[in-house]
């Protein structure tokens, strides 16, 4: 039961995201008055259509977030795999302690501050979400594949020649999938609350987009003459956070169960 509520609660807000700017126009209304009934969901402030633009929406959140979560995992990944397999203490210091200097600034903090430097862009947003990711995904790699880097096998693989990409990639990255893939969930829900409140607060795109956070925030004035124009976005952005905290309680349980074994 509770794999069917997630998938529900994912399958919804990510099929609206991939497909649905494929498929928005055909429900567009054309020429609709502000906080109006036309269309199933009524119109917005600008009286466009709510559903289309709920199709159009979600492209932005939840693509900049996994984006932003794929590049730190890439960049953050690699310094993890490197800082654990350094035979020299000083290679590993100077690898992960200048990122700890990240760890105690406010994400939210250094999203704004990024974005309103040189103009709001949500290429810049995208960048500082994957910044702020960065150290957490560092270190976690580190610590999952230091037992695997300083095993016996890694050692018996130099001795036989293997390279270092082949090393890393073949064995020790494998060794990190199982904690990587249960931190999925829990740093895309980061990576998409930071996002859309970026988005919400006006600081990655305009305030007419169909972006969901900026939706929400165009809409909530009217919230009690067209509640859908409000409510429909935030619903996609509740549902999208819950399966992927549920879809990242199950990975943890199962990646557990497999270090039991």
């Amino acid at each position: 039961m509770r794999r069917v509520i997630t998938v529900l609660l994912l399958a919804v807000p990510v099929a609206a995201a991939v497909l649905g700017p494929l498929i928005a126009d055909l429900f567009a209304t054309q020429g609709g008055l502000p906080y109006g009934v036309d269309g199933p969901l009524g119109t917005d402030n600008l009286g466009r259509d709510v559903l289309a633009q709920l199709l159009k929406g979600g492209a932005t959140s939840l693509g900049v977030a996994a984006g932003a979560v794929l590049l730190s995992y890439l960049v953050g990944g690699l310094i993890g795999l490197t800082a654990a397999s350094a035979r020299s203490r000083t290679v590993d210091d100077a690898l992960i302690r200048p990122l700890d200097v990240l760890l105690p600034l406010p994400s939210l903090l250094v999203v704004s501050v990024v974005a309103i430097g040189g103009g709001a862009s949500l290429v810049k947003v995208g960048l500082a979400v994957a910044v702020i990711n960065l150290p957490t995904v560092a270190r976690l790699v580190r610590a999952a594949a230091l037992s695997a880097a300083s095993g016996p096998v890694v050692e018996a693989l130099r001795m036989q020649g293997e390279s270092w990409w082949r090393i890393q990639l073949g064995f020790i990255g494998r060794s990190v999938l199982a904690s990587v893939t249960a931190d999925i969930g829990t740093r895309l829900t980061l990576a998409i609350f930071l996002v859309a409140s970026a988005n919400f607060l006006g600081l990655g795109l305009s305030p007419t987009s169909a972006d969901w956070a900026v939706s929400i925030a165009r809409n909530r004035d009217g919230l009690l003459l067209q509640p859908w124009a409000a409510l429909a976005p935030a619903a996609m952005l509740v549902a999208c956070t819950l399966g992927l905290n549920l879809l990242a309680d199950g990975l943890l349980a199962r990646a557990r169960r497999l270090e039991v074994r």
